[in-house]
């Protein structure tokens, strides 16, 4: 029989698994039950990179990305325009974006979006370093790359509203139709949205 002990360590790693995004309690045993199955090829080794990546990554002083240095390897990548900033929500659309390799501006991250219902006013995000960046640094354009939601809507307009009085421009990223979406499955937000930025042919 198992020490108490033992199933105290077992019962707090699923907790911790069933706080992840997407994983239940069921699925928190599942994997913690392969884990222990796999403990030298598996577990141990997740264990050590775990730690290690606790101790060594951080947030880039400059544009909020997660990496072992600061500033992080994207804002001191010589071949990277630094005249342009790609400005996202969270470092998952940082990284979303530079895995497309159609980008070669730098980013900033604002980390998180408005959200009157979450009590996230525009203290809470990361704006006063992006004007910061903007005066200081040389940018001519800034792409707002926020979420088609409203709380993402709601930030590009408060951000370009920061921004006008910059001598920069501001863009956005196209929404609408996805390539090779058919009209037939597409929600009425994403066709408003297609319809009313309608390009001329």
């Amino acid at each position: 029989m198992s020490s108490p002990k033992t199933e105290n360590d077992l019962l707090t790693l699923i907790k911790l698994l069933a706080r992840l995004p997407g994983i239940g309690q069921r699925s928190a045993r599942r994997i913690a039950l392969h884990l222990l199955k796999k403990r030298e090829s598996l577990l141990l080794p997740l264990a050590a990179s775990l730690n290690t990546t606790a101790q060594n990554i951080r947030n880039c002083s400059e544009c909020g990305n997660w990496d072992t240095q600061d500033p992080c390897n994207i804002c001191v990548h010589p071949t990277r325009d630094k005249t342009i900033l790609c400005v996202v929500e969270d470092v998952a659309d940082l990284w979303a974006l530079e895995r497309s390799n159609a980008f070669r501006g730098l980013y900033h991250v604002l980390g998180g979006t408005l959200s009157a219902l979450d009590g996230v006013t525009p203290n809470d995000l990361n704006i006063p370093k992006l004007l910061e960046r903007c005066r200081e640094n040389g940018v001519l354009e800034v792409i707002l790359a926020m979420n088609a939601t409203v709380e993402g809507q709601t930030t590009a307009h408060y951000v370009s509203q920061r921004l006008t009085a910059l001598p920069l421009k501001i863009t956005r990223l196209a929404h609408g139709v996805p390539l090779g979406g058919e009209l037939d499955f597409l929600d009425e937000g994403t066709l408003t949205t297609a319809l009313m930025a309608r390009l001329a042919l």
